[in-house]
């Protein structure tokens, strides 16, 4: 059963979705997340300079790598061997384009979700697809946003944690010989440290974490493509054919190659499931489409990058070899590839490469389980205490146990998960390129950093309480007021 509902969500109905959705927005935003690819830097350096340690929210930044601490994960390493081990090498292919078209998508997720923020009482914000279902579609509609809160607590809070501990224990245990118990415990003991902590603590931590992460990773692969540089064309040309089905590298051909490209270029990008706006909502930014544009980033860091430089790591590889790679997969697949080209010390770097990539994700998971979970009850903390407690018990167990079920589960509720969010993103595009349009008029003025002036949207029913402008924003604000008003007042 769980095979039939993986092939039919998987081989049909998401592609479907993930097309319309993706490519419709990126056509008719004007491929809004190229246009807007390197105003990104100047978005977080204005969150930087202003937020983060003057007015206590969180920043853009720390929204961006947030999010990237939970895109950045298994996938990359164990997701992307897989894909290559039962797609062939055009699963990458497609696993770019799932990342260059979820952009977009990301992009018009994330707007909605700062859009469709909320107050909270102590004065952080809470949002994600349960509130702009919700609050976009109306009140009959909030019987799906409370499904999608059931799907996110089960995919993310429960499933993703226990097999995020299960990778990282199975790859620890493989190249230190470490007992996935005593990983488990450890995994566990440091997560519960964080995660008692809220929200702020888990972004301390992964704004930190995340970027020597990426980096390291980023490094290593480098020097890999640096060894074999007369080796990268061929790789590229493999790639591509092999996407096309011209290079005949596994028994699926070309279908197997999109379906696994499309799965785990979503499973480790996420755009589309709706995940990663339950964080983009929580930084404070002077307009929607600011986070849009850095969340579209994290995707290409994510899908673009990171997953690149494991796929590359492996198919410039001596073991790459499509007959024999039934008898290795995932995350063994990527540390002998490394292994063969720096040496042994080379599965050691994988595994604690995993481990901080884990990590975080584990960080970001119970995050999401907790939005979930606060859709419905806000005020009971011992029910928030509770969910802490299974966390730290799911991630210990997961460590010991054999999930080949468990991951077989996950995967149709990422799917049903997905499905429901990219049904609610094609109603709301027309609210999601008001928000855009918006944007961009102002950039057109020539202002630097537009403002969303909240009572201009009330038919869209946005909270106001949650658009309360910073200091610096409302000065700005005036400014521009005062001087679109002089040209008038010397007319007069």
């Amino acid at each position: 059963m769980l095979d039939l509902l993986n092939d039919l969500l998987w081989g049909k109905v998401l592609i479907a979705l993930l097309l319309i959705v993706g490519v419709g927005f990126t056509v008719a935003s004007r491929f809004v997340q190229f246009r807007y690819f390197t105003r990104m830097f100047r978005v977080l350096g204005a969150s930087q300079a202003f937020q983060r340690n003057k007015h206590g929210h969180l920043s853009s930044f720390q929204a961006l790598v947030l999010s990237i601490a939970g895109r950045v994960g298994g996938g990359n390493i164990a997701g992307v061997a897989v894909a290559i081990t039962l797609g062939g090498p055009g699963a990458i292919f497609w696993m770019w384009m799932v990342g260059l078209i979820g952009m977009a998508t990301s992009f018009l997720e994330c707007s909605l979700a700062q859009a469709y923020k909320q107050a909270e009482p102590d004065g952080t914000y809470r949002g994600g697809p349960a509130h702009y279902i919700s609050k976009g579609l109306g009140p009959r509609w909030k019987w799906m946003a409370a499904v999608y809160s059931v799907l996110l607590l089960v995919t993310f809070g429960f499933g993703f944690n226990a097999l995020q501990s299960y990778a990282v224990a199975t790859s620890l245990n493989d190249a230190f010989n470490i007992p996935v118990f005593y990983s488990g415990i450890g995994l566990a003991m440091i997560a519960g440290l964080i995660i008692f902590g809220g929200v702020k603590r888990i972004a301390r931590v992964a704004e930190f974490l995340v970027p020597i992460m990426a980096v390291g990773y980023l490094l290593i692969t480098l020097v890999v493509l640096g060894m074999n540089l007369s080796l990268i064309p061929d790789v590229i040309v493999l790639i591509v054919k092999s996407a096309f089905g011209l290079e005949q590298v596994v028994g699926g051909g070309i279908g197997a190659a999109i379906m696994m490209g499309v799965k785990r270029g979503l499973f480790s990008n996420e755009a589309g499931l709706g995940s990663a706006p339950n964080v983009a909502a929580v930084a404070y930014v002077p307009h929607p489409a600011n986070q849009g544009v850095v969340q579209s980033f994290s995707v290409f860091i994510d899908t673009i990058i990171i997953c690149s430089c494991t796929a590359f790591i492996i198919l410039l590889s001596g073991i790459y070899d499509p007959a024999a790679l039934a008898d290795i997969g995932g995350v063994a697949l990527t540390q002998s590839a490394l292994a063969d080209h720096v040496g042994d010390w080379g599965r050691s770097f994988v595994s604690i490469a995993l481990l901080l990539f884990g990590f975080s994700t584990v960080l970001y998971n119970y995050y999401l389980g907790e939005n979930s979970i606060n859709f419905f009850n806000t005020s009971n903390q011992n029910l928030f205490n509770g969910f802490r407690v299974i966390t730290i018990g799911l991630v210990c167990w997961g460590a010991t146990t054999d999930l080949g079920t468990v991951f077989a589960f996950a995967d149709v509720t990422m799917g049903l998960l997905a499905l429901v969010n990219l049904i609610a993103l094609v109603a709301l595009f027309k609210p999601g390129l008001r928000i855009l349009k918006d944007y961009d008029r102002q950039i057109a003025e020539g202002v630097e950093q537009p403002i969303f002036e909240a009572e201009k949207f009330r038919d869209m029913n946005v909270d106001p309480a949650a658009w309360v402008l910073e200091p610096e924003d409302i000065e700005r604000l005036q400014q521009r007021s005062a001087a679109l008003a002089q040209p008038r007042e010397t007319l007069s």
